[in-house]
């Protein structure tokens, strides 16, 4: 399956690497015209160095007001990508204080909720149809040990894709989530990849840990005219791990 989507307007939160990194170069490759939004500057001169054809947004989007107004002067988009994340929230879920939750839930979850509204109305004011991709977790599934914070902010982003599913439908903008196993890229630091990919792969019938292009392929496709009767779903990209309640095949 090939993807065009010359012509077509897409934002990617996240993009200076990783994932939205890797949606970011996948979608100029396609044809489309990129918004990539980051809070690293070097991760967005980078990005720039790799493809000239990307515009690149510098913000924190856990600062809900200047968020709105970074968006709000972009032109109508076909498309929003919340990849955006940061591993917080960790540790023994009755020790955990607010100010250990308040970032992972301002960044993997109000900030979505925030940039679907200001992007998802523009296009219904303008009669846009369009398609919205959150990058959501098997975390948001199941629990993890002492990942409160991450695993309620990710729930929260599955509750937040059917709800925009339910009441942006009649406006032809479908939301999805895909939700993801731990994927190989260096949001893990070097030093936890070997135990977390240890306990990620146990139980799952494809045993690897996910890559940049596993994530990819799904997303484009919930973007593009071949998911148009797709909305509201929580799809799975986690080599099976949830389908298993085993610990042997």
């Amino acid at each position: 399956m090939s993807f065009d989507f010359t012509g077509k307007k897409v934002l990617v939160t996240g993009a200076g690497r990783g994932i939205g990194r890797g949606v970011a170069l996948a979608l100029v490759k396609a044809g489309c015209k990129v918004y990539a939004l980051d809070c690293v500057e070097e991760s967005l001169a980078s990005l720039r160095t790799e493809s000239s054809k990307i515009v690149t947004i510098l913000q924190d989007l856990s600062n809900w007001e200047t968020t709105r107004v970074a968006l709000e002067s972009l032109e109508v988009l076909d498309g929003l990508v919340n990849n955006a994340a940061v591993v917080e929230g960790y540790g023994p879920a009755l020790e955990l204080s607010k100010d250990d939750l308040d970032r992972g839930v301002a960044v993997n979850l109000f900030a979505v909720i925030n940039c679907i509204q200001v992007v998802c109305k523009k296009m219904v004011d303008a009669g846009r149809t369009g398609s919205v991709v959150n990058i959501s977790s098997i975390a948001g599934q199941k629990a993890l040990p002492q990942a409160l914070g991450y695993c309620v902010s990710k729930a929260g982003v599955d509750m937040v894709t059917k709800q925009f599913a339910l009441e942006l439908g009649s406006h032809n903008i479908r939301v999805n989530s895909v939700n993801l196993t731990a994927v190989d890229t260096d949001m893990i630091p070097p030093e936890k990849k070997e135990t977390t990919f240890e306990l990620v792969v146990e139980r799952m019938p494809i045993s690897r840990p996910g890559t940049v292009h596993d994530v990819v392929g799904p997303v484009l496709y919930l973007l593009s005219d071949y998911s148009s009767m797709v909305t509201g779903t929580t799809h799975l990209v986690d080599g099976g791990k949830l389908c298993n309640i085993t610990t042997k095949s």
